[in-house]
């Protein structure tokens, strides 16, 4: 699979569907996702930023640069503790892939090893890439692969995971993020819900390769699951300036996480404002800032939830910007574990 990503920072186990799927609007997608179609038959119109929002981007970039580094440090060093010199990194496209190449550099600059990097699918609902996870267990031992995302929102692909790699024997499932804000696992880099800058953008941020795509007219029982390559906004790319930003943070020693994870978990949380908004699919809930600024970007909002402690934190700058520019409401709400929650809207003609 193309991307703007150098083979040296990642291989992509995705087939390259660019020109077979026609993207559609968010609001004819929403409609068919809340009628039972699933998402990953469709691919969204890539979101174009408004320049203030660009603004907005590089503003997140320059202040938490340093916390998502020193996140990045800590993990990896987690992953060499826990896992050792010849563990291969997969990660879970597309969040993910930024992620695993900047741990994959972290564990090269500090530790002076070459760890494998590939990306695969997974699609909650759907499964994991069946023919990826073969490609991967003929060229390596079942405890090597360490599974790698950008952060957990309330744990549904971890939880997907889990049910699927019960089917391949000798493989964890344990999951390696940045943020768990959710508190569903130790492999972190922080409990706290941090902006991970690459969240607040969609392609050009992730090697200019969409979301992963599984429909049967187009994936047959070989492929591995598709993605589309934007070369057309290759002009527009940011995937290395988002890299090359955190690179520069690294540290040889990242300082310790803050104390002060929040008691039991981030499900929890999300049932409770289900039940509050009198919402009956949680999957319309999406806590986190990296979830919410997914639901901005590439959903129809209902309303974004933010903690009233973070009124004023430019961390979340973004958000109201693009709560603004899509003239969502912003409602101030008591949250434990998360700084915000996007929630979608029920399509009362689905």
């Amino acid at each position: 699979m193309r991307s703007s990503y150098s083979e040296d920072d990642v291989v992509l186990l995705l087939k390259d569907i660019t020109g077979l799927v026609e993207p559609q609007p968010t609001e004819e997608r929403e409609r068919l996702i809340q009628s039972g179609r699933h998402y990953s038959e469709m691919l969204p119109v890539e979101y174009v930023p408004t320049p203030k929002y660009m603004e907005i981007y590089e503003e997140a970039l320059a202040r938490y640069a340093k916390p998502t580094a020193l996140a990045v440090g800590r993990l990896s060093d987690r992953i060499m503790e826990q896992n050792g010199r010849n563990v291969v990194l997969v990660s879970l496209a597309r969040a993910g892939i930024p992620i695993g190449i900047l741990i994959k550099r972290y564990i090269r600059w500090k530790y002076k090893i070459e760890v494998p990097h590939y990306s695969i699918s997974i699609i909650r609902g759907r499964g994991i890439d069946d023919n990826a996870m073969k490609y991967l267990l003929e060229k390596y031992a079942p405890e090597q692969l360490l599974f790698v995302d950008g952060w957990i929102g309330k744990g549904a692909i971890l939880h997907e995971l889990k049910k699927d790699i019960e089917a391949y024997e000798g493989v964890s499932s344990r999951i390696a993020v940045i943020a768990d804000p959710a508190n569903v696992t130790q492999l972190c880099g922080t409990h706290e819900d941090i902006l991970i800058p690459s969240s607040c953008l969609n392609c050009t941020v992730s090697g200019l390769v969409s979301r992963t795509f599984l429909r049967d007219d187009i994936i047959g029982p070989h492929d591995f699951h598709g993605a589309v390559y934007y070369g057309e906004l290759a002009d527009s790319d940011l995937s290395y300036e988002f890299i090359g930003a955190i690179e520069n943070e690294f540290e040889r020693e990242p300082s310790p996480e803050p104390a002060g994870t929040a008691a039991g978990s981030g499900m929890d949380e999300v049932r409770e404002i289900a039940e509050r908004f009198g919402i009956d699919d949680i999957n319309l809930v999406k806590p986190g800032i990296g979830e919410t600024t997914r639901v901005l970007l590439r959903r129809i909002p209902w309303k974004v939830l933010i903690d009233q402690r973070f009124q004023k934190d430019p961390q979340l700058g973004h958000l109201i910007r693009l709560a603004e520019e899509k003239a969502v409401p912003v409602a101030y709400y008591p949250l434990r574990h998360y700084k915000c929650c996007g929630i979608i809207k029920k399509l009362a003609d689905a």
